[in-house]
């Protein structure tokens, strides 16, 4: 039962941190820095999170992202700038909560963390590409104010029941490889109508926009 607990906290936040890597190390972070959640002892790895300068570079990074994930295409190009940085730092989340589990487990659960977190990423960001080429800029904050409500209602989860996450994770997974390949297709059909835009003429441009 202690494997199933690790791997659900430890690939929970890693699917977490491929929506938002910085809300989800700030918050745990903050719940552990004011005892908000108290960790069972094969958890302690993970209050590393809570030293005052994680939780400070991550709020800071997170209060940069909460405004640049509301700006049309500015939150296109922030999700191409962290299509490394999410799955890697989802792996060095992950790996505290597996704590000092058999080294093949922490091997496979990094490996685990990185493709979750990997597919979250590539979900969210295919999504917005999608949500940008709307006209109107209201649902770019819809849809960012929606991932920051998950990222937060998935760490209750994670506290409250590491097996019920562990079931969401594989969910989740199940819905994105799903849906991954149509949003994959509307981006592909997204980028031929902006080349076929950007062949077009100055004269064109202007009046055919």
């Amino acid at each position: 039962m202690d494997v199933i607990d690790q791997l659900g906290v430890a690939l929970g936040l890693a699917s977490l941190a491929g929506l938002n890597l910085y809300l989800t190390v700030f918050a745990t972070g903050l719940a552990l820095h004011f005892n908000l959640l108290e960790l069972a002892s094969r958890f302690h790895a993970l209050e590393v999170l809570s030293h005052p300068l994680v939780v400070s570079v991550s709020g800071a990074l997170f209060f940069v992202e909460f405004f640049a994930d509301k700006v049309p295409w500015v939150d296109s190009l922030w999700d191409s700038v962290h299509t490394l940085i999410r799955p890697v730092g989802a792996v060095l989340v992950a790996l505290p909560a597996l704590g000092q589990a058999d080294p093949a487990l922490q091997v496979i659960g990094a490996l685990l963390a990185g493709g979750l977190a990997a597919t979250t990423h590539a979900t969210k960001a295919s999504t917005r590409l999608l949500i940008n080429a709307s006209p109107e800029p209201v649902s770019n904050s819809v849809a960012s104010v929606t991932e920051d409500v998950v990222v937060l209602s998935g760490l209750g989860v994670i506290a409250f029941s590491p097996l019920l996450a562990l079931v969401m994770v594989g969910v989740f997974l199940a819905a994105a490889l799903y849906l991954l390949p149509k949003t994959w297709r509307g981006v592909a059909e997204l980028r031929k109508r902006v080349g076929a835009w950007w062949k077009k003429s100055p004269g064109e441009k202007i009046f055919k926009v």
